[in-house]
């Protein structure tokens, strides 16, 4: 068995399961709402049918009878069509935008949540660039074809349904003429909702493909600059740009296919009306009214039928990202809870690996590694770089399930623990502290309301964030900038460890914490890492050897094993790979 990536697509959905799983996981929430907005949907879409029906009056009665007392009723009939229309439309813009951002905004939320919990391997194979598209761009293009296609079903649906009925009203024959096209577009529309399926899909991976290569460029910003990739990166980028043209022309293609194909189609059905009812007309069997009457339903429902024969396309290219999005949901992690956890320990806990085995794919990384922590010591994890240090860390965290061999810390097996209580057990210091794009404040506290002024500031002090403080201007409210960035590294680093400290758990590991500081840097974070220490059970890796020389225990590995161990001068005195180290970062002059 090994640590294999979980794939980032599940089996796609048929479209109209997909809008059946959004429908009951997110929309039937809004139903109160929808129902409003459907309401004045259908209000502003029988206006078109009154104001049609109108023309008859007006044309038979005042133009050509001259009965001046119906002038009112018509009048007064089209401004109140008018003003209802516009009452109508406002509402269900309104409502419709708060149910779209509503909805987007809870779909957003958990599915940022969903992907907050899968396992370290499918972030590994799923860029960030490629995540972030698809919590932000699929769900604006969900919800913005969604909104769509309501709006169109409940306000053009209703409107093409009252004008057609008063141009059955008029005359059914006239009415099938000017249809007798329509049969004719459904083979043509079958295939182009394939086709827009297909470009809309194209479209979502390329604008992915595009957040990965913007991010990307971002964060690495400062080598493109020092190796001169600017051109190179560029480059790069307006091809995905000429991808996503391409994709979007297709797609637009498609989607305004049908609306055309109706367009032809009523262009037929009015030159027959024409000669049809052009000549009903000369001989009197029809009158002015009732055919301006017919004529103007349909000239109404010209516009509502176009958006109509739009929807198939607009639903295609929902599709096309739901099924992107429902694809994450389905993603579960492979790492989770027992069933019925049991307690963690208490007190700064003595941790034990036997025989520890890892493989990410067919790549073995860990070969039955063995080591003991002491309870309330400092152990450090020495050797060359691919050594199985850092995987250690990640199945003490449980970041990584190991294929064979036992973990416990304070004599409880790590699996036997919920994940939020064993990881309340750990407090990370890194070569590179994460700080958040926030205050400093913000990025020690992480959250927490409840947090007592002196403590603080006891933590503040024992971490050396006094020291450098009021060389800022807003002190502790200053913000952190991208990354960190508005920081040194030793600033950052003290920061990180305000953060331990305050977090107060029993286990404290390091992660190259000193590393890339200079020697003053490295001093005063090196005290803040002491006080940090005490009274905690501390796993240190470290390739800097005279950080780890007073480590009550230093654990020497190699290739996957633990292939020595002891204090730094039963190390020395023994030889082996730890002398070898030393003696390579080190004069021979140096004490060991």
């Amino acid at each position: 068995m090994t640590v294999s990536p979980q794939p980032a697509l599940a089996r796609p959905l048929n479209g109209r399961a997909l809008f059946s799983w959004l429908w009951k996981g997110y929309l039937s929430r809004q139903i109160g709402w929808l129902a409003v907005a459907v309401g004045f949907m259908v209000l502003e879409g029988s206006t078109l049918g009154v104001l049609s029906y109108a023309m008859k009056p007006m044309f038979d009665n005042v133009l050509t009878d001259g009965q001046a007392g119906a002038i009112w009723m018509v009048a007064l009939t089209v401004l109140g069509v008018f003003v209802t229309r516009a009452v109508a439309s406002v509402g269900q813009k309104v409502v419709m935008t708060r149910v779209n951002e509503t909805t987007a905004a809870a779909l957003r939320s958990d599915l940022l949540a969903h992907l907050m919990r899968l396992d370290s391997a499918f972030h590994q194979t799923n860029p960030p660039g490629t995540l972030i598209e698809r919590v932000q761009g699929d769900v604006q293009a969900v919800g913005a074809v969604w909104s769509g296609i309501v709006t169109g079903i409940a306000r053009d649906g209703v409107a093409v349904l009252w004008l057609f009925g008063v141009a059955l009203w008029v005359d059914w024959r006239w009415t099938l003429v000017a249809l007798v096209g329509i049969p004719l577009l459904v083979l043509p529309s079958l295939a182009v909702q394939g086709f827009v399926r297909r470009k809309a899909r194209q479209s979502r991976e390329v604008a992915a493909k595009m957040s990965t290569r913007l991010d990307e460029v971002f964060h690495g910003i400062n080598p493109i600059k020092l190796n001169g990739l600017e051109s190179y990166q560029s480059k790069r980028y307006a091809a995905l740009i000429g991808a996503k043209v391409d994709t979007e022309v297709k797609t637009a293609l498609g989607q305004a296919t049908i609306p055309g194909l109706i367009d032809i189609m009523t262009g037929f059905g009015f030159m027959g009306v024409l000669f049809y009812g052009g000549a009903q007309i000369a001989a009197g069997d029809k009158t002015v009214g009732e055919f301006m009457a017919f004529f103007t339903a349909m000239a109404l429902a010209f516009e509502p039928l176009r958006r109509l024969g739009n929807l198939s396309g607009l639903f295609q290219a929902a599709t096309a990202s739901i099924e992107r999005i429902h694809a994450l949901f389905q993603a579960q992690p492979t790492l989770v809870s027992p069933a019925r956890p049991v307690p963690p320990p208490t007190g700064a806990p003595r941790i034990v690996l036997s025989d520890v085995t890892v493989s990410y794919a067919d790549f073995p990384v860990l070969k039955g590694a063995s080591l003991i922590a002491e309870a309330g010591a400092t152990t450090a994890l020495v050797g060359a770089s691919g050594a199985g240090k850092s995987t250690i860390f990640n199945v003490l965290t449980r970041l990584v399930e190991p294929q064979s061999g036992t973990v416990t810390i304070g004599a409880v097996p790590i699996g036997a623990m919920s994940l939020d209580d064993l990881r309340g057990l750990f407090s990370v210091v890194t070569q590179d502290a994460a700080l958040f794009d926030e205050t400093l404040r913000d990025n020690i506290l992480l959250g927490r309301t409840d947090m007592p002024q002196d403590q603080l500031d006891r933590v503040l002090t024992a971490a050396h964030v006094t020291d450098f403080l009021p060389q800022l201007s807003g002190g502790l409210d200053s913000p952190a900038g991208p990354r960190g960035s508005a920081l040194s590294g030793g600033q950052r680093q003290r920061v990180a460890i305000a953060r331990a400290l305050l977090r107060n758990t029993q286990i404290l590991l390091l992660d190259e914490a000193t590393s890339a500081l200079d020697t003053k840097s490295e001093a005063v974070v090196q005290m803040a890492l002491e006080q940090l220490s005490k009274g905690r059970t501390t796993l240190v890796i470290a390739h800097r050897l005279s950080t780890v020389r007073n480590a009550d225990k230093i654990v020497v590995m190699d290739r996957g094993q633990v292939v020595d161990q002891g204090t730094h001068d039963e190390l020395i005195a023994r030889g082996g790979l730890y002398a070898d180290l030393y003696r390579l970062q080190f004069k021979p002059d140096d004490n060991g």
